[in-house]
């Protein structure tokens, strides 16, 4: 029963025109959630979007993603050379690792007291150059045309998904949280293009990853409408509830049964989150002791880390955290992009907060249980040229660089492919882009062998690498 004080207009559909005022108010109470929920359920469900073909064997619930923005040099991490020449090698030594006879960058001293649970990819190839276009490719598993194309912006023909958008196509979510989230931000180049491969492409907007521009180690850290503002009752907002679910019913003749299905569903995640239960909670790293903040760093990328193991927790199904530049990066060398001074900012202000962000959250994950159902992906657009510059620094190369796999079913202690010995170029087990993302798809049991359609209809792939070979 609906009881409002004063006159009211009613509309042609018999709805009073202060409940629809009302019914718009809710904004007020964060309601502005469903905006990013109501187009991704509505068009992930009709039939132009894909076909779900049986799932795969894949045991991962949810996938992190490590992106380390400009690059990430594999000689100076999971593939140094010690017997190169000084020019190639750098001034830094490798160190051994708890895998027998694989030695890590000695800027690693955490992540390799654990390398039992990782395999690292030394083979990785995009045959790219370009921050943007090489990124696309490692972002979605498809090349980009054309490739070495620096400052590339999203469209077509560049508009395949993100895996977080095909992880939120095929998989539902398992709480009142999105099915995939970026976060601090989204990624972009010096002159402040974005890349391409960071949506949902031609899926539409529909399935979008949600994409959180925040800073989690600010002391008042918050998602705005992730919780119930504080003047607003529980009482007010059951009252809200039930004036939304009346109007729902009212409109219920104008909608077929799935819409109205998803609609209730959307209502029904968007009040649980409000009301503070756990996906709401999962934004709060207040909850998290001072020891284990300080354990995955007091930084952006720390915490961002520790944000991500908690959303996963909530049931979100994949969670990048992107390492984006920093306050104090110059121009001649963002994030991981070091043209310049390679060796003293791996040493500074990269290495450190890496290792220690990266190693806690595997053994947070392992020490919680979920380690063995959460893939970890370490992983940059390319690596770094073999030969140190004029500048003391390393230039883009994709011909072979480095990442790293971890939980999920991955076999860990192993080494996949290997690089000549310069690290240059490849020389046995090449893994591509879409060979990667094609191995993150399986693992979270979504169908690579189903189709994605595009706007006009069109069949599409979901992906067109192979699951990598000896991993799980």
């Amino acid at each position: 029963m609906l009881a409002f004080d004063g006159k009211s207009v009613r509309l042609c559909d018999g709805v009073a025109r202060r409940e629809m005022l009302r019914v718009g108010g809710l904004g007020s109470l964060g309601l502005s959630l469903p905006g990013l929920w109501s187009a991704q359920e509505a068009a992930a469900a009709t039939p132009s979007s894909g076909v779900v073909h049986a799932p795969s064997s894949g045991r991962a619930k949810s996938c992190i993603v490590l992106f380390l923005l400009g690059g990430p040099p594999q000689h100076e991490t999971w593939d140094p050379k010690p017997d190169a020449p000084v020019e190639i090698r750098g001034d830094m030594k490798p160190i051994a690792s708890a895998t027998p006879g694989l030695n890590v960058g000695e800027l690693m001293p955490k992540t390799a007291r654990m390398t039992n649970r990782i395999c690292v990819l030394r083979a990785m190839s995009s045959r790219d150059n370009a921050h943007s276009s090489s990124g696309y490719a490692m972002l979605t598993g498809s090349p980009h045309i054309p490739l070495n194309m620096e400052g590339a912006t999203p469209g077509a023909p560049n508009d395949r998904p993100c895996l977080g958008a095909i992880v939120q196509r095929f998989r539902e979510s398992s709480s009142s949280l999105p099915g995939s989230i970026r976060l601090p931000e989204h990624i972009w180049n010096t002159n402040g293009a974005v890349w391409p491969g960071q949506t949902s492409g031609f899926l539409g907007s529909a399935v979008d990853p949600w994409l959180l521009m925040c800073d989690p180690n600010e002391p008042n850290f918050g998602v705005p409408g992730a919780t119930r503002p504080d003047d607003m009752t529980v009482d007010r907002s059951e009252g809200r509830r039930e004036l939304l679910a009346e109007l729902n019913a009212r409109q219920a003749a104008s909608f077929d049964p799935p819409t109205r299905e998803r609609w209730s569903k959307q209502t029904e995640r968007v009040f649980d989150l409000l009301a503070a239960k756990r996906g709401g909670e999962a934004f709060d790293l207040t909850r998290e002791s001072e020891a284990t903040r300080e354990r995955y760093g007091r930084n952006r990328f720390g915490q961002s880390v520790l944000l991500a193991r908690r959303l996963v927790e909530a049931g979100v199904g994949l969670v990048q955290v992107n390492w984006t530049r920093w306050k104090t990066d110059t121009a001649g060398s963002p994030g991981w992009d070091n043209h310049q001074n390679n060796a003293e900012r791996l040493k500074t202000v990269l290495m450190p907060p890496m290792d220690a962000a990266y190693s806690a959250l595997l053994d947070d994950l392992a020490e919680r249980g979920l380690l063995d159902e959460t893939l970890v992906v370490w992983a940059g657009e390319f690596g770094r040229t073999p030969k140190i510059n004029k500048a003391a620094g390393r230039d883009h190369w994709g011909s072979v660089f480095s990442a790293a796999l971890a939980g999920g079913g991955v076999r860990g202690g192993q080494v996949i492919g290997s690089s000549d010995a310069l690290g240059g170029q490849p020389k046995e087990g090449v893994v591509s882009p879409g060979d990667l993302a094609t191995t993150i798809l399986h693992a979270l049991g979504v169908p690579t062998d189903g189709l994605l359609h595009d706007r006009l209809g069109r069949p599409m792939p979901v992906c067109s690498g192979r699951v990598i070979k000896g991993l799980f």
